[in-house]
């Protein structure tokens, strides 16, 4: 990934942007790693691109939202986490089906855990090994 990084609705990278003071995000950025088959980068929202990044795609940073780039198409809340899902190894594809219940129904269940999501695991950070440091934007 280049180090200057202007996104667009043209980028074709997987970008997940997530809370990195977070121990359930980065716990979950972790398991992303272990278990994707295609390449995500991850950026998190404290960092100093994120703002900037998620300005050019029209968005303000809300620390209880995962966004994820995809295609060109950024998404957040339930609809990124199930997105993410679709790239990943094993029966997790299989979530994606839960996209045709509606944003109304599936992001309360989405903000009911992000607003618990400090409790869950604490004081828990990624430190990727040398071959995934290459997916981290700082």
């Amino acid at each position: 990934m280049p180090e200057s990084l202007h996104l667009s609705t043209n980028d074709t990278r997987s970008v997940v942007f997530y809370d990195g003071d977070c121990g359930f995000c980065n716990s979950s950025v972790q398991f992303i790693l272990r278990k994707r088959k295609r390449d995500f980068y991850f950026m998190p929202l404290q960092s100093e691109k994120a703002k900037p990044a998620l300005a050019s795609l029209g968005r303000n940073i809300d620390m209880d939202t995962i966004y994820y780039l995809n295609d060109g198409k950024l998404y957040e809340r339930s609809s990124a986490a199930l997105r993410i899902c679709r790239g990943l190894r094993g029966l997790y594809p299989l979530l994606f089906g839960f996209i045709a219940l509606p944003k109304f129904l599936r992001d309360p269940i989405y903000n009911f855990i992000a607003k618990r999501r400090h409790r869950v695991r604490r004081g828990y950070c990624v430190i990727p090994d040398e071959r995934d440091r290459k997916y981290f934007i700082a």
